[in-house]
């Protein structure tokens, strides 16, 4: 079995690849402050509780945006898998080209989101990853990265909007019934809800009409399918995309 992690700001996706198929998948958060045993003791009780042997793991890879934890993941595995992992870094084959003015810039998941999105979708197609940050990538024809845009999560800006604000409140992110808000929460779910949305469908909208031509839109990440399910731009979700990436990568490097 090969284990993937995607290490991103808010959460740590975790995947356990059989035969190229994922058998197991689990969500813990990132705390940098946890040791190399916390996740490690997290990790081995996630193993048993769907009864699978940390012995069953062959190889590891990461993505990560959160270098300060690399060091501690990386004695994690050393210590309770004795495998020492790959790090989706610069020089790693992929599989596509990177047309970045400086790749070294270019956040690993976003390279994993492309890999998966050209090998399962084909090109051109778009990727959009809705977690802490909204990032957007596109991928041409010949599997070649061109790059795309970046943006605050929908809920890194709500909560930016209610503690930079005297009198306006935390609020829950849910589709609101109209556009036109009678209460403070409805205009607070309106503005962000609807005003996300049209960021969305702009951003894709002005992106294919650089291209010139039909393009594909993969969203992945916790907010996709409800973003997905207002807008008609997303043509699919698929919540394990940056896991397939990661594992295609570590088979196009490891065999």
């Amino acid at each position: 079995m090969i284990l993937t992690m995607d290490i991103g700001n808010t959460n740590i996706k975790t995947g356990l690849f059989d035969q190229g198929k994922l058998a197991h998948y689990w969500r813990i958060s990132t705390n940098k402050m946890n040791t190399s045993d916390e996740y490690g003791i997290l990790l081995t009780h996630l193993f048993t509780h769907d009864g699978v042997s940390l012995n069953e793991v062959e190889g590891i890879i990461i993505s990560s945006v959160v270098p300060t934890v690399n060091f501690t993941i990386e004695h994690m595995c050393l210590n309770y898998f004795h495998i020492p992992p790959m790090f989706l870094v610069p020089g790693v084959k992929t599989g596509i080209r990177i047309q970045y003015e400086n790749a070294h810039e270019l956040g690993s998941d976003r390279i994993a989101n492309a890999v998966a999105a050209y090998e399962e979708y084909g090109a051109p197609v778009i990727t959009i990853d809705f977690g802490t940050a909204t990032v957007f990538g596109v991928v041409d024809d010949g599997g070649v990265f061109l790059g795309g845009a970046i943006c605050p999560g929908i809920k890194l800006a709500s909560e930016a909007l209610s503690s930079g604000t005297a009198k306006l409140p935390r609020f829950e992110l849910t589709k609101p019934q109209h556009a036109i808000g009678r209460t403070t929460l409805t205009n607070l779910q309106s503005g962000m809800f609807y005003g996300y949305v049209g960021l969305v469908q702009n951003l894709i909208r002005r992106m294919k009409q650089e291209l010139g031509k039909p393009v594909t839109v993969v969203a992945t990440g916790g907010m996709a399918q409800m973003m997905a399910d207002e807008s008609k731009a997303i043509d699919h979700v698929d919540g394990i995309l940056t896991l397939k990436g990661l594992h295609l990568i570590y088979k196009r490097n490891r065999g």
